[in-house]
């Protein structure tokens, strides 16, 4: 939950306000850091150091989570404190049964900016303020300022006929590194084990906060719609969980056992494996060099993972990458989400992370046209043992 800020603190400077710097002067930001700042030690498996998380409220009112190995202590740079809006609304989909969410603000969201105006970069003392205030920092999140989900999110107006509901929840972006360039694989195996720690911390958060499912993904390439190329992911809190997860929280409950699957499931589906985690093209796979990585016994999510097996994790996402760009010999285009358990499921569910390359050939998209998006059964010209075969030697 957000805590007030006055206005008297929000872009004035010395009692002048700048439209494009709009710093705090020094009074109202000692007195601004003094109400709204909070630092955090969080402890990271089978490891003496831990991780350090300064949480901060920008000017215009979201929160800023740094995570990093060494104490983040510098002084914020200037800040913009453009209004924000607080997402959209959720319409039903009486024939899908399904919810879908409408922010017509997020028509105006940031698109392909230029290296000097990269919103994701550290802010240098003098020059054009970033989402991110300061200078130096090695990861962070944020709350997206284009949001579709919002806990402040305002019920909208009746359309009859329509169900609607306010589109509570959250939506934030994750930061992998303050480098302009960089994925998954380059960023190295510390900064993903930083990356696991927070996405563990973010679903602690949200979870708590009433969260029915919480989903941190990474989008990457142009073929998939990305607009900013600096290395990051984003995570969603849903105030429902949605169908996909729904219907595999079902499963799990009803029984279906993946430890079982992945028991039996034969050397010619799998590409990976570290201490007790394995990746695999998954037999059923609905896209061409669709790979998993799960834990072979079923744990809930990655909070519940020991030390063996968050490491393991964090080296094993950065080694799916490297395969999917050593096979196709280009920067891969992918979605990455991680499916771990709604709320009130972690007693049944089992964590998955599941990447979709919607590469069929370097040189070839995978495009989901009339078939797939209008009865959802996927036509897969890859078969996902041969792209285990293929995957498996890079």
């Amino acid at each position: 939950m957000h805590l007030p800020v006055d206005g008297n603190f929000r872009g004035v400077a010395h009692g002048v306000r700048d439209p494009l710097f709009a710093p705090l002067c020094v009074k109202c930001r000692e007195e601004h850091m003094t109400k709204l700042e909070s630092h955090k030690t969080i402890a990271q498996p089978g490891v003496d150091a831990p991780v350090h998380r300064r949480s901060f409220q920008k000017a215009d009112g979201r929160m800023l989570h740094l995570y990093g190995y060494d104490r983040h202590l510098e002084t914020s740079q200037a800040e913009q404190s453009d209004d924000v809006a607080k997402g959209g609304h959720l319409r039903w989909h009486p024939l899908r049964r399904e919810w879908n969410i409408y922010a017509s603000h997020r028509q105006n969201r940031t698109f392909k900016p230029s290296a000097a105006e990269d919103p994701l970069a550290p802010t240098k003392p003098g020059a054009r303020p970033t989402e991110i205030p300061f200078s130096t920092f090695e990861l962070a999140v944020f709350e997206n300022k284009f949001t579709s989900l919002h806990p402040a999110a305002e019920a909208p107006a009746p359309i009859e006929g329509v169900l609607t509901d306010p589109a509570k929840g959250v939506c934030e972006v994750v930061v992998y590194s303050p480098e302009a360039a960089g994925n998954m694989t380059t960023i190295g195996q510390a900064k993903r084990r930083l990356l696991v720690t927070a996405w563990i911390d973010r679903y602690q958060a949200h979870l708590d906060a009433d969260c029915a499912f919480v989903l941190p993904f990474e989008n990457r390439g142009d073929e998939v719609g990305v607009t900013l190329h600096h290395p990051h992911g984003q995570l969603y809190g849903f105030p429902y969980t949605p169908p996909v997860q729904a219907a595999a929280a079902r499963a799990f409950r009803q029984g279906y056992n993946l430890s079982a699957d992945l028991a039996t499931l034969a050397l010619d589906f799998q590409i990976a494996q570290a201490d007790g985690l394995v990746a695999f093209c998954p037999p059923f796979a609905k896209f061409p060099f669709e790979v998993w990585i799960a834990p072979r016994e079923r744990l809930p999510g990655p909070w519940a993972f020991s030390s063996e097996l968050f490491d393991a994790f964090a080296h094993l996402l950065g080694d799916v990458c490297r395969r999917y760009d050593a096979f196709f010999e280009r920067e891969t285009p992918y979605m990455m989400t991680l499916h771990a358990a709604p709320r009130g499921e972690e007693q049944s569910f089992h964590f998955t992370t599941q990447f979709y390359p919607v590469l069929r050939a370097s040189d070839r998209v995978k495009y989901f046209a009339s078939v797939e998006q209008s009865t959802g059964a996927f036509t897969v010209d890859v078969m996902p043992e041969t792209a285990a075969a293929h995957l498996k030697v890079c």
